[in-house]
């Protein structure tokens, strides 16, 4: 059986992340997630490195170049399991550059959601509550 819900996390750069979430607080753009099923995102900032290793794209052909962390967000969002696709696509969309530091999207399995508050579970805690 298939996971109902599926947790989205991209990795990318703090100022690309930065900038999605200001264009989040446009109406095109909310409405644009909320269609998608996205009715919360959670950020936070950490040090990181990908295949890379922290290099600038103009570093590359250094061999031997030491681990570098650089600073990254990480964005999370959880949604149906059915919408991904759709999702994925609008993040990859909004993400891209074509330039190294472009992030990573994973996603992996959620069996259930529970809001703590009222009880809700599965699609009704991702929604506004119905109790309140």
């Amino acid at each position: 059986m298939e996971a109902e819900f599926a947790r989205i996390e991209i990795i990318g750069n703090m100022s690309k992340v930065s900038e999605f979430i200001e264009q989040l607080g446009t109406e095109k753009h909310l409405r644009e997630i909320h269609k998608l099923g996205i009715s919360g995102i959670t950020v936070y900032n950490a040090l990181g490195c990908g295949v890379q290793s922290g290099s600038a794209e103009y570093m590359l052909e250094i061999k031997e170049q030491s681990l570098r962390l650089l600073p990254k967000s990480t964005m999370i969002m959880i949604c149906e399991s059915s919408k991904v696709d759709k999702v994925i696509e609008f993040l990859k969309k909004e993400f891209y550059t074509g330039h190294i530091g472009d992030g990573k999207i994973f996603v992996s399995d959620v069996r259930n959601v529970i809001r703590v508050r009222t009880g809700e579970d599965g699609a009704d805690a991702l929604k506004e509550s119905k109790i309140d």
